[in-house]
């Protein structure tokens, strides 16, 4: 499932990034030492130990790519068109082929030249025209050089804004797809207080309720949908309440009391012991597949909102280790609650990388949307100073958060 959810986050990133023309360099899934990689189309692909994440790294923030000054010697190889293909840094000895000369200048970024003297002739600047996918040699190790128009910032405010959005717009649109999987496979819910399964042992199994059963009135009040039957349900724990039932073409009367249970903030509420039943419809699985995605948003923005207010303590919210506990449990309920919650949490990651802290997709929309009202872009040391700091402090939240999940699940 991590796997899945991270995969179509960074895919979105990597297909936007190519798409406005930039050079996609790395597509990680996971952080830390590389366990796995193959290269295609420019991109490095690779599966790296800690699951953690991933990202999608676009020329333009490129520390390891190297500054070629005045008086490097270094070595160059040509293509069949005369133009610099390789930039031999060190190691020169082992590509003795290689075109040696002493650095006078070099532009890589919009001229697309270096300048030098050949080492045996100092006498005379050569000039030499290198190639847009040229390669760096350093170690042995290649890497393709980025000019200016193949770099993150040399694009248009929509196209950075995009590139940035997709990968949480690709979660969103994972969890449609999800919730469309499963109403087909299992149906929609039912609009009425129509019933599904009744749990054995459960009030309602006690009080003669039977699957397909449609409950048409509680306390002689008319009900006509399946919130409406529960809102009842949850208002009188172990309090008795009549109900009308609707079995096949017959009607008949039967009495309930709700077992007491407690709800997600604690509250005293009934609990009958009956799921309810779906319908299969393929016009109402695609409405319902749309309205739970956003019925979920809401919910989790809201608790996200509680949790930043503090109305909502810190001890709520999970990492790695509470969602790995949680998803070991649902999946021993079955897959379509493993579905279930896969979209959930698909939604929960498209909202959390949009909220605008340094370091996640919001934060960087954040500088891209600041630059769009101002007319022109932050200092670059600057925002990168902020979403240093910025990641600094979601490592420190994210090790809070994995002692409090390992203080509550094994301590």
């Amino acid at each position: 499932m991590f796997g899945v959810l991270v995969t179509v986050h960074e895919w979105g990133h990597l297909i936007f990034a190519k798409r406005a023309g930039m050079l996609a360099r790395e597509f990680a899934i996971g952080f830390g030492p590389k366990i796995f990689a193959f290269e295609k189309n420019e991109t490095l692909y690779t599966i790296r130990l800690l699951p953690i994440g991933g990202y999608v790294r676009v020329a333009g923030d490129d520390p390891e790519i190297t500054d070629l000054k005045p008086g490097h010697h270094i070595g160059l190889e040509f293509n069949e068109k005369d133009e610099v293909h390789k930039i031999i840094i060190n190691n020169k000895e082992k590509h003795p082929d290689a075109h040696l000369i002493e650095v006078v200048n070099a532009d890589l970024d919009h001229a697309l030249e270096i300048n030098g003297y050949e080492l045996d002739d100092d006498t005379e600047i050569q000039h030499f025209k290198v190639d847009d996918k040229a390669f760096f040699v350093e170690d042995e190790r290649e890497t393709q050089i980025a000019p200016y128009d193949r770099q993150f910032a040399s694009k248009s405010v929509g196209q950075r804004g995009m590139q940035l959005f997709a990968g949480p717009m690709m979660n969103f649109v994972l969890a449609i797809l999800l919730f469309l999987l499963i109403g087909l496979i299992q149906g929609v819910p039912s609009e009425k207080a129509l019933l599904g399964e009744v749990q054995d042992g459960s009030p309602a199994e006690e009080a003669g309720l039977q699957q397909g059963d449609e409950v048409t009135q509680v306390d002689g009040s008319s009900v006509t949908s399946w919130e409406e039957f529960t809102s009842e349900i949850e208002q009188h724990p172990e309090e008795q309440i009549d109900l009308m039932v609707k079995r096949g073409d017959e009607t008949t009367s039967l009495s309930l009391v709700p077992r007491e249970a407690e709800d997600v903030e604690g509250k005293t509420i009934g609990q009958a012991g009956i799921y309810q039943a779906n319908e299969k419809s393929i016009i109402k699985t695609f409405k319902w597949g749309f309205e739970t995605t956003y019925e979920t948003t809401v919910l989790i923005i809201k608790n996200l909102f509680m949790l930043i207010t503090g109305q909502l303590s810190l001890d709520m919210l999970s990492g790695p280790v509470g969602i790995y506990d949680a998803t070991d449990q649902i999946v021993k309920t079955g897959f379509m609650p493993y579905l279930l919650w896969t979209a959930m949490l698909s939604i929960n990651l498209g909202i959390i990388n949009l909220v605008p802290l340094p370091a996640l997709d919001g934060g960087r929309l954040l500088f891209v949307g600041i630059e769009a009202v101002r007319g022109k872009p932050i200092d670059p040391q600057k925002e990168g100073i902020v979403h240093v700091i910025g990641l600094a402090l979601l490592m420190l939240l994210m090790i809070v958060v994995t002692w409090n999940d390992i203080q509550r699940l094994f301590l």
